[in-house]
């Protein structure tokens, strides 16, 4: 029986991917410098690739300043982001069902607590597991692991959603069933692995999750 959802955080409850990505092309056309969208949109994220997002700059740029450019432009972005497509009625659907909800989150707590306090989410979750909380992050399965250890619950009482690669791996190496939802950076990535697969949450309904993965 399902007991709990597992939300991850970055591109799946608040696409604060696209908004990197579009950062970085923020500062590239600030200095006239050629963007490959669809080079970031494959390396960016992904701990596996050895990535240089400041190529096209050479070695004449202070390139802790440019980091800096980005992530202000990063922020501006991030804050005009509005809570994805059927997210909170998921979770409000959750809570009169009776389900606990937690998130796994690759994000360290300071960038997940913020965001969600600021976009009135964070008391949704009983538990909170992110990067400073366990040895290895997605996609290992130590944050699914830790969230439903957390809640008291075996990992096939819980349906994880992800809209990564990493991610959606780390959910089903710790055991739980898992729903892919990839946002505009992440709709390459492979999610055969996943135990289904949709374009928005706001597809999704949870009582059918609920008694597909209850069999």
């Amino acid at each position: 029986m399902i007991r709990a959802l597992v939300f991850d955080f970055d591109g799946l409850i608040l696409d604060t991917e696209t908004p990197l990505i579009d950062a970085y092309s923020d500062v590239h056309s600030a200095y006239g410098k050629p963007f490959d969208r669809n080079l970031f949109i494959r390396e960016v994220g992904h701990a596996d690739f050895a990535f240089d997002p400041w190529k096209e700059f050479g070695g004449t740029y202070d390139r802790g300043e440019l980091e800096r450019e980005m992530r202000f432009y990063k922020q501006i972005r991030v804050l005009a982001q509005p809570i994805l497509p059927g997210v909170v009625p998921m979770m409000d659907l959750a809570r009169k069902m009776g389900l606990a909800v937690a998130l796994a989150s690759n994000s360290p707590h300071q960038h997940c607590n913020n965001h969600l306090e600021r976009i009135g989410l964070l008391k949704r979750f009983q538990v909170i597991a992110c990067r400073e909380d366990v040895a290895s992050p997605k996609p290992a399965p130590d944050l699914y692991q830790l969230a439903v250890g957390r809640l008291g619950l075996s990992p096939r009482e819980a349906i994880a959603f992800e809209d990564s690669h990493a991610g959606s791996v780390a959910a089903k190496r710790a055991g739980l069933w898992c729903v892919a939802i990839p946002n505009p950076s992440s709709a390459h990535h492979d999610f055969t692995h996943a135990d289904c697969r949709a374009i928005s949450m706001a597809e999704l309904t949870l009582e059918t999750l609920m008694e597909r993965f209850s069999q």
